[in-house]
């Protein structure tokens, strides 16, 4: 940034900025005021008063306009990663004037901008043409997300000119919110992982701990259709007589072993990539990006959590931050915030069993009795040529997935939920 802009930035926001229009009255008002020193003729002094009383008084109305307004921004709905999030937020004018012709600039975070290269990132802006006295108008805009995470606004900029239009004027608003992205969840028809879970452990476990999916058994209700329900649970006798369709909820067996989705964040997840630009404060060397195949788990636990929700299985989440977690909002806003750790945590495994998911295979040695992993080996394994060694040479059944998206392929999350449906598949083969 030139002296020059630097200078315009400091008047903008501390007094008036003059436009083009300003620059060129002030310039010509310096101009007669320079001639009428030489010929000492009035009118060039009157000429030269009035151009430069018409610049200040521009910068001080300008300066007025944007002062004492009030600013709010509404919280920000979670939404899911490819989603878009809608930002609205509330200008009052709390004055006995109108103001009027005026411009409100709203900055994007910088993590959220850069993922849509190349126009993102810009301010979004919204021109208000008047706003009377003691009323609220409210700016609604939406914004594309491509990755999970949580992104925070702090300030609002409110811009004028009028009603002169020679010098422009600007103040920052505090308006601060969060926006919470949470990770994909890919639909899974079916997940041998989960279903076998603990089934060496007690033998009671069975298909009627999930009464939505079970065929056979004592009716426990009748409840409402939800989405995702067998077509075969459909009790239509009962359905006809109420004009909606019920679904038969089955006995189930109360003692069942819940499941843990384990993240392992200390594993060597950030791997840099050819073209990698290195992030703000990383040392020469180091990964410069997350991996795509800690995004791959992120979304795996994201998924395998809510098929065990709609199987009606206990389940909860650990990572060496967190601990033990459970509820659908809290897990969720972790998965959202989550990145590898670059020191090992103290923290102990839980002791029962897991679903653990790794990119460190020496790790799956110490997982509890009963537990299921999936591991990410490293970059440049295929998901279709897992080694054979690595797969048998431990006593719990597992997942080998991919680790790295091959260029020009699908998207993420579909490879991923083409992984993970092609293991399960062959896993319950």
């Amino acid at each position: 940034m030139t002296l020059f802009h630097r200078l315009s930035h400091w008047l903008e926001n501390h007094w008036a900025n003059p436009a083009y229009g300003g620059w060129v009255l002030g310039s010509l008002s310096t101009f007669f005021f320079i001639a009428a020193t030489n010929t000492l003729s009035g009118w060039l002094y009157v000429m030269s008063g009035l151009g430069l009383a018409l610049v200040l008084l521009s910068g001080y109305l300008a300066h007025q306009g944007v002062q004492r307004l009030l600013l709010r921004r509404l919280p920000i709905e979670p939404v899911s990663a490819g989603d878009w999030l809608t930002i609205t937020l509330h200008l009052e004018n709390p004055q006995a004037e109108t103001r009027s012709l005026f411009e409100l600039e709203d900055q994007v975070p910088p993590a959220l901008g850069s993922q849509l290269p190349p126009q993102g990132g810009k301010p979004q802006r919204q021109a208000l043409q008047r706003l009377p006295p003691h009323e609220i108008q409210t700016w609604t805009y939406t914004y594309p997300t491509q990755r999970r995470g949580v992104y925070r606004w702090d300030r609002i900029t409110v811009r004028s000119a009028a009603p002169l239009g020679l010098c422009w004027a600007r103040r920052d608003y505090s308006a601060p919110a969060r926006a919470v992205v949470y990770p994909t969840v890919l639909p899974l028809a079916q997940c041998p992982l989960l279903d076998q879970l603990g089934r060496e452990q007690d033998p009671q476990f069975s298909s009627q701990q999930r009464p939505q999916s079970a065929t056979e058994g004592v009716t426990r209700t009748l409840r409402p259709y939800r989405w995702g329900d067998s077509m075969r649970l459909i009790h239509w006798r009962t359905s006809a007589r109420h004009g909606d369709l019920r679904v038969r909820e089955l006995e189930g067996f109360q003692g069942g072993i819940g499941v843990v989705l384990a993240l392992d964040t200390e594993s060597p997840w950030a791997v840099a990539q050819p073209g990698d630009q290195p992030t703000p404060g990383s040392k020469p060397g180091e990964a410069g990006t997350i991996a795509e195949n800690f995004e791959q788990a992120v979304i795996a636990v994201a998924s395998l959590y809510f098929y065990a929700r709609q199987h009606q299985l206990p389940v909860q989440f650990w990572s060496a931050d967190t601990g033990l977690l459970e509820g659908d909002r809290s897990i969720l806003e972790v998965l959202a915030a989550i990145q590898p750790q670059t020191t090992p945590s103290p923290q102990p495994l839980p002791p029962q069993p897991l679903v653990w998911l790794t990119a460190t295979p020496q790790s799956l040695g110490t997982l509890p009795e009963g537990s299921r992993w999936l591991l990410w080996p490293g970059i440049g394994r295929s998901v279709s040529t897992p080694d054979p060694r690595l797969w048998e040479s431990h006593k719990f059944p597992g997942l080998v997935m991919g680790s790295s998206l091959a260029p020009g392929q699908n998207s993420l999350a579909q490879q991923l939920q083409q992984q993970l449906q092609q293991q399960l598949q062959r896993r319950d083969s």
